[in-house]
């Protein structure tokens, strides 16, 4: 047997005169184990509740959303001829306007949107689960479940819209108001949304804001893969209307996700170091306890990188089992945390009971790599210190 695998196999044994050496090895190996565990389950929650923002606001937010640089811009022959040219991707063109709801004496600011429901729902699956029971016609609006909540309004029951456009009223100019049934509820579990957000019949908005039927304020548009199709389209729009993606509206809140993410896995990344220092002093214990078999294996022919890669080996078998250990305890985690409901989450946000998990393969990576740097760093430097023992002092003095 190789006497390199040989020594290390010893030393990685229970000694009863020395028991403080393996307590220190196996605190090591448990401080290791536990660190790779919860960076797993830390990114694996931080990419799925990242997800699950992301699936929200590209709802709600929409894929794409094509605004006019001028009114008139766009207009039903841009809807026409965007249809035929990509007919893999969904249309929806709508009116909007800023308003202020009022019910008894609650007041709430959103945004009335005034849409064609059956194209509607074919670029948002959130209305389109709403238009289940009831399709809004005329003056009547599908409002948000929050808002529902807030005013506690029945079914059927009326919504007063205070417009910001103004219209001639006697002596002075006074906004438009109008009043809504309120037919329909959409549910899309954040509340700024459904707070602010209506949707009524794209005509029954266009009659009160005074807008020719074949002209919109802007387009939504459904797209799988809308980083991709959002040069495609852009290449063929006017130079009267703009296009942006759900991304762009919501740049500031994902970068500050990735910040967390990245700052989370530095602080937990801490963990693994800490529990490295347990590996350094367990092996310098080691080397000072065995310094007369370092001597004496170095006399009897042994060179001093044999020595080194045995402590070395030694230090790297004891955070690999760590390492192994804990990505084994972190898959175990994953797996438990999104099958059983073991820790609840509140129903009117998240659309599932059971925690949203996504562990990425480069997150996984990054992981057991980091880990495994730190580990070789630890194990380096006692490796080093014993194939510099001094053999002539140490058989000298024993």
């Amino acid at each position: 047997m190789n006497i390199v695998s040989y020594l290390v196999k010893r030393f990685l044994r229970f000694d009863k005169e020395q028991p403080f050496i393996f307590l220190s090895a196996l605190l090591a190996f448990s401080g290791i184990a536990l660190g790779v565990m919860v960076l797993i389950i830390a990114m694996a929650l931080m990419n799925g509740f990242d997800n699950e923002f992301k699936k929200k606001l590209t709802v709600m937010n929409y894929p794409l959303t094509i605004q006019p640089k001028f009114f008139g811009s766009v207009d039903k022959t841009l809807v026409e001829s965007l249809e035929k040219q990509f007919p893999n991707l969904a249309f929806s063109p709508y009116i909007n306007s800023s308003v202020l709801s009022r019910h008894e004496s609650m007041m709430e600011g959103g945004y009335i949107f005034g849409v064609d429901f059956a194209r509607e729902a074919k670029v948002n699956s959130i209305v389109a689960r709403g238009l289940k029971k009831h399709v809004p016609q005329g003056f009547e609006v599908m409002v948000g479940k929050m808002l529902i909540e807030e005013y506690a309004l029945a079914q059927d029951e009326k919504l007063t819209y205070i417009f910001t456009q103004m219209e001639p009223g006697g002596l002075a100019v006074t906004p438009k108001i109008k009043r809504f049934r309120a037919v329909s509820m959409f549910d899309s579990g954040l509340s700024a949304y459904d707070k602010g957000f209506t949707y009524t019949s794209l005509d029954s908005l266009q009659r009160i804001l005074n807008i020719p039927p074949n002209l919109y304020d802007g387009m939504h548009i459904y797209s799988p893969n809308p980083e991709e199709d959002i040069h495609k389209v852009a290449a063929v729009l006017p130079d009267s209307v703009s296009i942006r993606g759900w991304w762009e509206d919501n740049g500031n809140f994902f970068a500050a996700l990735k910040m967390e993410k990245m700052s989370l896995f530095i602080v937990l990344m801490l963990i693994i170091l800490i529990a490295a220092i347990n590996i350094i002093s367990s092996l310098l214990m080691t080397v000072m306890n065995r310094r007369s078999e370092i001597a004496l294996l170095i006399s009897l022919g042994a060179s001093k990188q044999e020595v080194k890669k045995i402590f070395l080996i030694l230090g790297i078998v004891i955070g690999i089992l760590g390492i192994a250990t804990g990505a084994l305890l972190g898959f175990i985690g994953i797996w438990i945390l999104g099958t059983f409901d073991i820790i609840s989450l509140p129903a009117d946000v998240y659309p599932t009971s059971t925690l949203p998990l996504d562990l990425k393969v480069s997150d996984f990576f990054s992981i057991i790599s980091g880990a495994f740097v730190i580990v070789l760093l630890s194990a380096w430097y006692p490796a080093k210190k014993a194939s510099e023992v001094d053999v002539l002092t140490v058989l000298r003095n024993e």
